[in-house]
């Protein structure tokens, strides 16, 4: 499941989650604007390099588009749903009940502010390996259909995913990186692979891209394993 950055300074991730209204109540705390700020210059520069790195056939007004289409309000509060984030944030009385858990617009701040505070916990490798596993589907889902740059096996694998996904739950499969061992130039990492909150499998490979398609392969071998036993089942009560 998908899970905020392990923040080591407890008090930083604190401020994160820490909105202005909850600060006028109790003022001997301090806001996130400021690691709000941090954080949308870092989720801006991340994405235009992943944007770069990846799709190379895409013009600069392409690119353009789709790192603000990452990075809107709806985008980020989308994500920041996913986190559970609204649960945690440390809000004024009158904001929370006006409903200020769901408020796509402090639900995006407040995810910015977190992305800030990572950094200065942990470095931008570590905030960039996260952001990257957290909106590799959200890229997939925004590039993949115009894209003709990647190989078609993992467009196909991943996509059946997550149209069987979309279908069943109205929600994007979840790719977990949980584990990443080997030496700096033989790295192996693994990821898992959950819908809905189910464990539908796991798959390893030297780059992430692999890693998440053979857990891909993995769940849609499961899905099609359910499926025949289901179908067995129901032809012998018949």
């Amino acid at each position: 499941m998908k899970k905020i950055p392990p923040i080591q300074k407890q008090e930083l991730l604190l401020q994160a989650l820490t909105h202005r209204s909850y600060v006028n109540e109790h003022p001997e705390v301090e806001h996130n604007e400021r690691l709000e700020f941090l954080g949308d210059a870092i989720l801006g520069f991340i994405m235009a390099g992943l944007l770069y790195e990846h799709y190379p056939h895409l013009s600069e007004a392409e690119l353009t588009r789709l790192r603000s289409k990452l990075v809107d309000v709806t985008q980020l509060s989308q994500v920041a749903r996913q986190l559970k984030i609204g649960q945690l944030m440390k809000l004024g009385k009158g904001a929370d009940k006006d409903g200020g858990r769901e408020n796509p617009s402090l639900l995006c701040d407040t995810f910015e502010a977190i992305i800030g505070a990572y950094y200065l916990d942990a470095g931008i490798e570590a905030v960039q390996a996260y952001v990257e596993v957290l909106f590799q589907p959200f890229l997939e889902i925004l590039v993949l259909p115009k894209s003709q740059q990647v190989s078609s096996s993992v467009i196909d694998v991943k996509n059946r995913l997550q149209q069987w996904s979309l279908a069943h739950f109205n929600i994007i499969p979840e790719y977990v990186l949980v584990e990443e061992s080997g030496l700096d130039h033989a790295k192996e990492f693994t990821f898992e692979v959950w819908i809905n909150g189910q464990y539908f499998g796991a798959g390893k490979g030297r780059k992430k891209q692999d890693a998440t398609k053979e857990a891909a392969r993995m769940a849609l071998n499961l899905i099609e394993t359910r499926s025949a036993f289901s179908q067995s089942f129901s032809s012998s009560d018949q």
